[in-house]
């Protein structure tokens, strides 16, 4: 895979970064774009695929003869369910101490539902991970990543799965995560739920039920997740077209 996606990525970040709380968090607009690529140290062809990307999530708005222009109302909010955030990160944004109360691995079949979502044929082996994220030592999301074991191509351990799904993908699957789609509900939780939660059956959870694919269009994971209430505050962009 070629380093400058990666490079790219890094230097959103980056961006994101210094304009939440580093050297343009007390800007209006961004720098030009001649003077900007220069401090990055890249190429203006791929400055405009960076800023290309933070004007479609809503972050910046590039207006002919005024420049690029900050949204920090888009900017300062702490949770989007439009962008990918890994769940650490989504707990922290949210101003609690996050940490990983378990992961446990399992193998296993397909079922009818999750060989229809990742596209394979029913009782095919799985990898499945079982992962409690908590806020501030209370459980906050639990969710369950299944993985077609066909594709995974070296050796793991059960520690490896303690990092975020897409950084096993990446590392042990040769899987790049493009885009996912999600089924957005709420649910009562059950009785396995509400053990888990510790909280008393028939609580509302926010429930999340996804699959990811791959840049060619393939589906490489499922996940079943369940947001705590109390923790969040979900805000979706939605642009004019």
């Amino acid at each position: 895979m070629s380093t400058q996606p990666t490079q790219n990525r890094t230097i959103r970040t980056q961006l994101l970064a210094d304009m939440r709380s580093g050297i343009y968090s007390a800007c209006e607009r961004l720098p030009r774009e001649s003077v900007l690529a220069e401090t990055l140290g890249i190429s203006r062809t791929q400055l405009r695929d960076i800023l290309a990307s933070l004007e479609r999530e809503g972050f910046i708005t590039r207006r002919h003869g005024v420049g690029t222009v900050i949204n920090r109302h888009v900017l300062n909010v702490h949770t989007r369910m439009d962008i990918e955030v890994e769940f650490l990160e989504m707990i922290r944004r949210n101003g609690h101490r996050p940490a990983v109360a378990y992961v446990r691995v399992s193998e296993g079949t397909a079922d009818a539902k999750t060989a229809a979502q990742l596209d394979i044929p029913e009782g095919t082996a799985v990898l499945r991970a079982a992962r409690l994220c908590t806020a501030d030592g209370a459980p906050a999301i639990y969710c369950e990543d299944v993985v077609d074991k066909s594709l995974v191509k070296s050796p793991y351990k059960e520690e490896d799965l303690k990092q975020p799904i897409f950084h096993f993908l990446q590392e042990f699957c040769g899987v790049y995560p493009y885009l996912d789609l999600a089924d957005i509900r709420a649910v009562a939780a059950d009785e396995t739920l509400a053990e888990i939660f510790r909280i008393p059956p028939g609580t509302p959870l926010l429930n999340m039920d996804e699959v990811d694919y791959d840049i060619d269009g393939k589906p490489v994971f499922c996940s079943m997740e369940y947001f705590a209430d109390g923790y969040f505050r979900h805000a979706v962009m939605r642009k004019k077209l």
